[in-house]
């Protein structure tokens, strides 16, 4: 196994883990009264992920020159990914749940930044493939997760937009 197929694994499995503990947060907000905007979308962003990681896997030349500095970067940002999500903590979920009269979250990342999730994973997207020389699949998911991510923060910040 190559060493992008290895960081491709470990990524996949962050992802998982993540995702199980968003769907233990979704499931305490809607039992709280927590109502989710624009359910519609989130199918896109999970073929989004699983393809690039899947182009990742499959397309990069298990002999393909690595940047040290690239994979660096990509390591700060899965710290600053962990940041968040405790940061956010009982709220962070990968749907846009609101629990309609709970304050805005104020802590961490988002002292400074409206939406610091999205900039880390658009990060993400281009840093990893960078760090192997594939310029193509960063620009094409990148292009794409940014198109998504339009939409999607129309949507967050309609749904936040009483808060």
């Amino acid at each position: 196994m190559s060493l992008c197929q290895t960081l491709v694994l470990l990524v996949l499995l962050q992802r998982l883990a993540e995702v199980a503990w968003a769907r233990r947060n979704e499931q305490r907000l809607r039992a709280q009264g927590g109502i989710e905007a624009g359910a519609g979308h989130y199918p896109l962003f999970f073929l989004l992920h699983a393809s690039w990681l899947s182009a990742l896997a499959l397309l990069v030349p298990a002999d393909a020159p690595v940047s040290w500095p690239l994979l660096v970067v990509f390591a700060l940002l899965q710290a600053a990914r962990l940041w968040v999500i405790a940061s956010l903590g009982r709220f962070w979920t990968t749907r846009v749940i609101t629990l309609p009269g709970a304050p805005l979250v104020r802590r961490g990342p988002y002292l400074w930044l409206r939406h610091p999730n999205y900039l880390i994973v658009a990060g993400e997207i281009a840093v990893l493939p960078l760090a192997f020389g594939a310029w193509e699949i960063a620009l094409v998911f990148s292009l794409m997760n940014a198109l998504l991510l339009r939409h999607r923060i129309r949507i967050e910040q309609q749904a936040l937009a009483d808060r």
